[in-house]
C-alpha cells in the first residue's frame, strides 16, 4: 500500500524547505519514497512542478505511476486531451484507487496563484515520526492510500 500525501503550503519557500525534509527522513529510514515534487502555482495561475534529481529506489513501474498521478493531479485538462481514451481508463481506475475529481478539486483549492504544494507518494511511512518531523512546517494536509492491488491494476494499465 502506497500512502499519498498532498500539503499545501502558502509559499514556495516553505514548500522547497519541507521537500528537503522529507528527503532527509528518507536518508533516516521514516519514509521510503515512490515519488516527489514540489507543485508552485506562479502569479498568472500556471503551475510548475518540480522534482528532485532522483529519488533511490524508486523503479521504472513506480516512476511511470508517479507521473501519471501527477498527471491526474494537475495536468488533467492538457494530458486528456492528447491521450483520449487510454487517459480515461486510467482516470477511471484511479478514481476507484481514490485519486477522484473530489481529491482533485481540494487539491485545485490549495494550489491558487502564489500558493505551493508538496506532493509526496510514500511506500512506506512512520506517521509518527513524519508527522513530527513536518509539524513545523504547516500547512494544510490531503492524504489518500492507495492498495497494492489498485496500483497493480494502475501499473498493468500503464504497461498496455
Amino acid at each position: 500500500m502506497s500512502e499519498l500525501i498532498i500539503i499545501g503550503y502558502d509559499d514556495h519557500a516553505t514548500a522547497e524547505a519541507a521537500q528537503a525534509r522529507v528527503l532527509q527522513l528518507q536518508k533516516d529510514f521514516v519514509i521510503d519514497l515512490s515519488g516527489l515534487a514540489v507543485v508552485r502555482v506562479d502569479d498568472d495561475g500556471k503551475k510548475h512542478i518540480d522534482t528532485p534529481g532522483s529519488i533511490v529506489g524508486v523503479s521504472a513501474t513506480s516512476g511511470a505511476l508517479w507521473g501519471m498521478i501527477i498527471g491526474l493531479l494537475f495536468l488533467v485538462p492538457g494530458v486528456g486531451l492528447l491521450v483520449g481514451g487510454a487517459w480515461g481508463a486510467l482516470a477511471g481506475l484511479a478514481g476507484k484507487a481514490g485519486i477522484n475529481r473530489s481529491l482533485r478539486e481540494r487539491v485545485d483549492g490549495l494550489l491558487t496563484p502564489g500558493k505551493s504544494a508538496l506532493v509526496v507518494m510514500a511506500k512506506k511511512l512512520t506517521e509518527d515520526k513524519f508527522a513530527a518531523a513536518m509539524a513545523e512546517f504547516g500547512g494544510t494536509v490531503l492524504k489518500t492510500s492507495l492498495s497494492d492491488e489498485a496500483e497493480n491494476e494502475l501499473a498493468q494499465e500503464l504497461k498496455n
